[in-house]
């Protein structure tokens, strides 16, 4: 471990030690790195191995490509893997991972962790184009044991903007799947799905001007997905008067929201205020802009994650991939934000003035731009993948020691190599704190990729330095086992 290493994590230990305990009692090594500084040199073709990582004790692994599926059954997958989800639950509860292609003609497929041989692991299950499915993107498993996924493609007379369930997620066969559209859930250009304590689900609208969304199920301890999404009312969130719209060089949009409905009860249209459309489902992005509503409209708003705190109090969060926060369009700005599930408050997360942990928290994160996808560890740091090209586009890791819901400070944990590419879907095993997993889409070379990330113990170092470094990192930990 060289000095300028532990000098690091001194200065961001030091940043971090603030009033309240970390709530969570898991921990992952994934948060012990060095953050990076720079961007990458794009590689071209891509490599099986596509990440400059921010540790020597973190490891990345191919365990799957779209070259070898489409070589082995041609046709099967049309690629721009996307957003990645696991079987949380049920029957071998964590052996699958599931992503929709987000293609023009979109389909799913799934990862048997468990099955070692490289060839046979990875199966197409809805195939590409059914139901005429485009542009798939939100992945989530569901209470019940479904899979949710949805298309990220809307507008005026458009007949996608639909969310659908695989009802046989771990079962279904080679392009075998029951693929089933949810209609109650009003017309989107989804991305980011999630579901509250409650099992409300929430949803957005991926437009420069989008609302953020929930539906509320009339049977929300339902065991099936015909039973959940029978009935139900869906709402957008108005934050203060409502009507705002981030735009270009807007503010932050904080302060107190309200839910206000779109739909009735059972999930049928409003008279005067929601807009119907021809097949009798109801359009979200219209009806959310109606006198009677007036949905606060943020900025490309994309992906959803909720968070649940040892208290129980959970916070959403959600990304603004293009709210501009300088007037230059062209610098990629974008913020997060997090809502308080109980209390309805929103607040600035991260943006470009969140303190860098690469500087010791002495200035703000500069090259933070346009962030896209959200995970979460297995002691709640929040990971937020920018939606930049191979090169320049950085994941970074977000720290809120005191569970606020605004970030103390961000540090840039991978950055991707690969050129014409974006990294989606980042995902970490809810059952090895260590592992996780994410998507490189759409590189140069076509040839998509699942990879795997691992972290291991870092190995001791000699003398003093070692012991004042890991006395002060000792401290986050502690207070996080105690919590």
């Amino acid at each position: 471990m060289s000095t300028p290493y532990v000098t690091t994590k001194i200065a961001a230990a030091i940043a971090l030690l603030l009033a309240g305990p970390s709530a969570f009692a898991a921990d992952t090594l994934f948060d012990d790195f060095t953050p990076l500084v720079g961007d990458t040199t794009p590689l071209n073709p891509g490599s099986d191995k596509p990440y400059r990582l921010s540790s020597p004790n973190f490891s990345q692994e191919t365990i799957a490509d779209r070259a070898t599926q489409n070589t082995l059954v041609p046709g099967s997958n049309s690629g721009n893997w996307d957003m990645i989800a696991a079987n949380e639950t049920g029957p071998n509860a964590g052996r699958y991972l599931f992503a929709p292609f987000e293609t023009g003609t979109g389909g799913v497929q799934r990862i048997d962790l468990w099955d070692g041989n490289y060839n046979t692991r990875t199966t197409t299950i809805v195939a590409p184009g059914t139901q005429g499915f485009v542009a798939g993107d939100a992945s989530r498993w569901t209470p019940w044991g479904g899979y949710l996924t949805a298309e990220e493609s809307w507008g005026a007379g458009s007949t996608k903007g639909r969310l659908f369930e695989v009802t046989d997620p771990t079962t279904a066969t080679a392009s075998g799947a029951n693929f089933v559209q949810r209609s109650v859930i009003p017309r989107v250009s989804h991305e980011g799905l999630a579901f509250d304590a409650s099992k409300a689900l929430y949803f957005v609208d991926e437009l420069n001007g989008g609302s953020i969304y929930k539906y509320v199920s009339a049977n929300p301890n339902a065991t099936s997905g015909a039973d959940f999404f029978a009935a139900g009312q869906t709402f957008a969130l108005k934050v203060g008067a409502g009507g705002q719209f981030e735009g270009n060089n807007g503010p932050a949009i904080t302060g107190i929201g309200s839910w206000e409905a779109i739909t009735d009860l059972n999930g049928g249209a409003l008279a005067g205020i929601s807009t119907v459309l021809a097949d009798g489902t109801v359009d979200g992005r219209a009806t959310a802009d109606n006198a009677s509503v007036l949905g606060t409209g943020y900025n490309r708003p994309e992906d959803l994650e909720i968070q649940t705190l040892a208290n129980g109090n959970q916070f959403l969060y959600f990304t603004t991939t293009d709210s501009d926060d300088d007037g230059v369009s062209s610098n990629g700005r974008g913020r997060v934000y997090s809502l308080n599930v109980g209390t309805n408050e929103v607040k600035l997360f991260a943006g470009t003035d969140t303190l860098d942990l690469a500087t010791g928290g002495s200035a703000g994160a500069a090259g933070f731009k346009n962030p896209d996808n959200l995970a979460i560890d297995a002691a709640g740091n929040i990971y937020i993948v920018e939606d930049q090209d191979g090169g320049v586009e950085d994941v970074w890791l977000a720290k809120d020691e005191n569970h606020d819901g605004v970030a103390e400070g961000i540090g840039k944990w991978i950055s991707l190599t690969t050129a014409g590419a974006e990294s989606t879907g980042l995902y970490f095993d809810l059952f090895n704190p260590n592992k996780a997993y994410i998507n490189v889409q759409h590189p140069a070379d076509g040839i998509d990729r699942t990879i795997a990330l691992t972290a291991t113990a870092p190995v001791p170092v000699p003398g003093a330095v070692w012991l004042f470094g890991s006395a002060l990192a000792g401290i986050v930990g502690l207070r996080r086992r105690k919590a």
